[in-house]
């Protein structure tokens, strides 16, 4: 088939391109004007912003795909802009995401898969939910409040217009080569570092994915007929005070120290200290049934810390 990558340059979707390309299908990558240089390898490289409705149309239209992935964020500015990086994601969650699927409906695509996040359920219920859960759109913290919205605006854009058949692919917290869990990655040397405690009690779940796992469902996706929204995660959710220690042990790094819970917001920051202590897993077997796929690593212990 004809794909078109959007975020071509990405964690997910450098790699993407190349694995669907090995399956046969002909690949383009949509990349901006300052990532040209970091372009993968590709049947075609196509320069457009997806914040640029005009520009992204004619792009899209000229290539003409039948299948429209969308892997785009701007998280790779979190090392040194984090308001940026979560300001311009949310842009392109939103208003990238209206403008991909105008563009994906226009050029004829009869597909369209995206990227969301398995990790923003509100933390009620228990300890891991299915997509029926809702999401935390009214978090305390408005960072995280304004993200949450922005995905799920992503999720109405692509699974309610008229158009491409809409797939969302929830991604687990990613692990693995280029992510922030990798050695070299921000949360890999705060633990490096001794920066990341436990608060006490460490409770919050976390299901997690390696990047090569986000690949190969992406790809059944792109080549199945089912739609809807799926959890992608691994086999294993897991509480922080098992995987923290984990993950610290096989980075060789000093163990984590156990914080009050009640000093985990104002350490550690609202988002971090809700992941430790009360977020939720996400089960991940409508994935498996209905898209035939299933993790390569089906647990994080297989690979936590080890890249």
């Amino acid at each position: 088939m004809r794909v078109l990558v959007a975020g071509a340059t990405g964690v997910v979707g450098r790699p993407l391109v190349g694995a669907l390309r090995a399956r046969g299908h002909q690949v383009s990558a949509l990349v901006r004007e300052e990532s040209r240089a970091k372009a993968p390898d590709a049947d075609a490289v196509v320069v457009a912003d997806a914040l640029d409705r005009q520009g992204l149309l004619s792009a899209v239209a000229a290539l003409r795909p039948e299948v429209v992935v969308h892997q785009m964020t701007a998280l790779r500015l979190l090392r040194d802009d984090p308001a940026a990086a979560f300001e311009r994601t949310a842009r392109l969650r939103t208003e990238g995401t209206a403008n991909l699927v105008e563009a994906a409906r226009e050029a004829g695509a009869r597909r369209l898969v995206a990227q969301s996040i398995a990790f923003a359920a509100a933390p009620v219920g228990g300890p891991v939910l299915d997509e029926d859960a809702p999401l935390y759109v009214d978090a305390p913290d408005p960072g995280w409040a304004a993200t949450v919205r922005a995905v799920a605006e992503l999720e109405r854009l692509v699974l309610g217009a008229p158009g491409p058949a809409g797939v969302v692919l929830r991604y687990g917290t990613l692990y693995g080569a280029g992510t922030a869990y990798a050695r070299t990655g921000a949360t890999g040397q705060a633990v490096l570092a001794g920066r990341l405690p436990l608060p006490e009690g460490a409770a919050g779940i976390t299901s997690f994915l390696h990047v090569e796992d986000a690949v190969g469902a992406a790809v059944a996706a792109v080549e199945s007929e089912a739609t809807g929204v799926f959890h992608v995660t691994d086999d294993e959710p897991a509480p922080a005070d098992q995987w923290l220690p984990h993950y610290a042990r096989t980075l060789g790094g000093p163990a984590p120290r156990t914080v009050p819970a009640a000093l985990a917001p104002r350490l550690l920051g609202w988002f971090v200290a809700h992941q430790l202590t009360e977020a939720r897993g996400a089960a991940s077997g409508r994935a498996r049934t209905a898209l035939g796929w299933k993790p390569g690593r089906p647990s994080w212990r297989d690979g936590l810390g080890t890249e």
